[in-house]
């Protein structure tokens, strides 16, 4: 259809009328709208704060606000996170978060830099069928399929306009996933954008990664117990060697077992438990890190567990998280000499790609993508720390038991071939797996300092790009500040600058500005070339 007079203006311009569009337009929340403590109030305050400093949030006429995070600090703080729609449509990188003090006015804000964009029309030249014909052209693997086509307003770039997005899914020679998201003009039919569709990191698995363990389960009706934990709600099925395309939250059998007694601690073992156990446990120890160090109440914090997937494809030697299933998976190794994919850090980065999704969202490509890898690096060893597990000590070392000695590092990343110690401008075109060195330097750096170290039995010898000297603050002091940073104030296309600003605004607000954990994380991030 032709766009309206309304719609014909700026999407950043500042009018009268945006009040009266926010408070008409209709909004779906999420479930911190039906929380108790004050959460009602702050989003209302939120909306309100957005219509009356319409400038500020680049918020005009045919935009809508789609509620998706609320933080309440414990001071009454308000941070309010919004997705953003033009139209009835999905506005790509138009997010926004609203801080604001105890009695909701308004003290700053965070926005992504397609918070202005201009959309002339809702009326896509192309139609989705040739879209959908140019993102097949570039499917990964082999029996592709594309998803209808979704129109959205593609912002994330910062020059906005109509756009089809189209997820294309296929299947690897061993059985693993392989699907991307392709963008394309819906005016011209050109290629914007694609990217992975779904959040993976390689590795290779052993069994028995954390020896003998007490697993969470329940006892059922007929005097079995099945591998449901019920503290946390995740359950752990088996997947039969199904691909990761076919995986549905109700695919697979879940573990059941007459004695409570599961596994055998083998490589390679016959007993398809023996994966089970560790994936049971480490899915345990995430939940309870993100629990008890930051009262997180689930991936998505609305007290809901995931479904755990373990033997998925055909020798697949990969694990990876599915927003789409709200699950995990996990493959079973090369079948010759890496077993099942479900160590500690292995399981703690995949889940956390889920705590991302429903922050920050940070987009899977360029800059973005690497932080949104290096933040799951960074938490998955953390919970490798949080575990004090005997047989899998905490260490900077990512994915070391699954992938001897290890498959990336944190002290000098460049010591895989390929990934980046110090900030470019050429990390944006790196693979995210590679661009995330700069983000898992900055980690490493804050917690533990520069030069030679020993930690945990562990030798590490940490350079600065700048030849400056660091002093570390403790990985969970700079955890904690890389949380309230992903979970405040980063955005969807937040990039490695946005970042040293959102962390600097985290450890300004836990520890103050003229703290030593302050100066710590603007010294680290200077120390990886990040002005």
């Amino acid at each position: 259809m032709s766009p309206s007079s309304a719609h014909r203006h700026v999407l950043g311009t500042a009018a009268l009328a945006a009040t009266a569009a926010l408070l008409l337009t209709a909004v779906t929340t999420g479930t911190a709208d039906a929380a108790p403590g004050g959460r009602d109030a702050a989003v209302a305050r939120a909306r309100a704060n957005v219509a009356r400093h319409a400038d500020l949030f680049g918020y005009g006429p045919g935009q809508g606000l789609v509620l998706k995070d609320v933080v309440l600090d414990p001071d009454g703080t308000q941070h309010v996170r919004f997705d953003r729609s033009y139209d009835g449509l999905p506005v790509v990188g138009g997010d926004l978060v609203v801080h604001q003090d105890a009695r909701g006015r308004l003290v700053d804000s965070s926005r992504a830099k397609g918070h202005d964009p201009r959309v002339p029309s809702t009326r896509p030249a192309v139609p989705a069928r040739r879209s959908a014909a140019e993102a097949l052209r570039q499917a990964p693997g082999t029996a592709a399929a594309a998803a209808a086509p979704e129109l959205v307003v593609w912002a994330a770039d910062g020059t906005a306009r109509l756009a089809w997005r189209t997820t294309v899914t296929g299947t690897g020679k061993q059985g693993q996933p392989a699907s991307r998201v392709v963008v394309t003009d819906a005016t011209t039919g050109a290629a914007i954008d694609s990217y992975d569709a779904e959040h993976s990191a390689a590795g290779t698995g052993h069994s028995e990664y954390t020896g003998d363990v007490t697993l969470a389960t329940t006892r059922q009706a007929d005097g079995s117990y099945a591998l449901i934990d019920p503290v946390r709600g995740h359950t752990t099925k088996d997947a039969h060697n199904l691909s990761a395309n076919s995986v549905k939250a109700t695919s697979g059998t879940l573990y059941t077992d007459a004695d409570n007694v599961w596994g055998d601690g083998r490589k390679f073992s016959a007993d398809r438990a023996t994966a089970a156990v560790d994936a049971h446990a480490n899915t345990a120890w995430t939940y309870d890190y993100y629990k008890n160090t930051f009262g997180r109440n689930g991936i998505k914090n609305d007290g809901k567990g995931a479904t755990v997937f373990v033997h998925v494809g055909t020798d697949w030697d990969n694990a990876q998280w599915s927003d789409a299933c709200f699950c995990m998976m996990t493959g079973d190794g090369n079948g010759s000499t890496d077993p099942e994919q479900v160590d500690l850090d292995t399981m703690g980065h995949e889940m956390t790609h889920g705590v991302t999704s429903a922050t920050a969202n940070l987009r899977y490509s360029g800059e973005s993508g690497g932080l949104n890898e290096s933040t799951s690096d960074i938490f998955g060893t953390m919970v490798e720390w949080y575990a004090g597990n005997a047989v899998d000590t905490g260490d900077y070392l990512f994915s070391d038991q699954s992938t001897p000695p290890w498959l990336r590092r944190f002290d000098q990343p460049s010591l895989d071939g390929s990934s980046a110690d110090c900030w470019s401008k050429k990390v944006a075109r790196l693979d995210v797996h590679y661009s995330s060195g700069v983000g898992n330097h900055w980690f490493y750096l804050a917690s533990e300092g520069s030069g030679a170290k020993t930690v945990n039995g562990v030798a590490y010898n940490s350079p600065t790009c700048d030849g400056s000297t660091v002093t570390g603050i403790g990985n969970q002091k700079a955890a904690a500040i890389w949380y309230r940073a992903l979970t405040v104030y980063m955005t969807s296309t937040t990039d490695y600058k946005g970042a040293r600003a959102a962390s600097l605004s985290a450890a300004r607000d836990l520890y103050g500005a003229n703290s030593a954990e302050y100066a710590a994380v603007g010294a680290a991030w200077s120390a990886v070339s990040v002005a």
